[in-house]
């Protein structure tokens, strides 16, 4: 049978959803790992990354139970969210190679305004700065600061450091985005298409 009928459309859709599931796995056993090895405090970001690995994991399940059935209903679903994941992360992922160091500067300005104390004060520790742009705005930051440079008072502004591999991680976190998002339209693809077909054991005048 060529590439493209039923069956090749079965593995196909079945091979995609490992790999979601694998990556689903991937994303919540790397914030295990980063959160048991104090890589990364914030409840916030580890639940983020944890519930976006769920997230995909449940999606890829119900992708691969319904392709293993054929089941009419749960290919219908899994098709319809799959879609608005790929709109979703395809606009992120534009939107993170389009942003500009302006725009990157008031982005990092937000976040550090929303982060808990225990998290600037990792990040300060790990990158070796104090505060984030401008003193006069962040007095408490400088005065509370953790950093080993503080006593010889030779500390960068943590902005600035973050600012100088912004540009890199936004250039590699929208590449991977856009690619991931285009395999996610071509599962969207594969669902519709095996959908349609019908299943070559089965009785014909049950499809439908």
């Amino acid at each position: 049978m060529v590439c493209g009928g039923f069956t090749c459309s079965k593995n196909a859709l079945c091979s995609l959803n490992v790999v979601y599931m694998l990556v689903g796995l991937l994303l919540v056993g790397v914030a295990a790992w980063g959160k048991g090895y104090g890589l990364v405090s914030s409840i916030h970001i580890i639940g983020g990354v944890i519930a976006v690995g769920v997230f995909l994991l449940l999606i890829a399940v119900v992708g691969l139970v319904g392709a293993i059935h054929h089941h009419q209903v749960m290919l219908f679903f899994y098709m319809v969210i799959l879609f608005i994941v790929f709109l979703f992360q395809f606009g992120v992922s534009c939107s993170c190679l389009a942003m500009n160091q302006g725009q990157q500067k008031t982005l990092l300005n937000k976040a550090w305004e929303i982060m808990n104390n225990k998290t600037k004060a990792d990040l300060e520790v790990r990158l070796d700065c104090c505060g984030l742009f401008n003193i006069t705005e962040h007095n408490q930051d400088i005065a509370s600061c953790p950093a080993q440079c503080k006593p010889h008072g030779e500390c960068k502004f943590c902005g600035n450091l973050m600012l100088d591999h912004a540009t890199e991680a936004l250039k590699i976190l929208g590449g991977v985005g856009l690619f991931f998002s285009f395999t996610e339209i071509l599962g969207v693809w594969l669902a519709v298409r095996y959908r349609n077909q019908k299943d070559p054991r089965a009785n014909p005048s049950a499809f439908l």
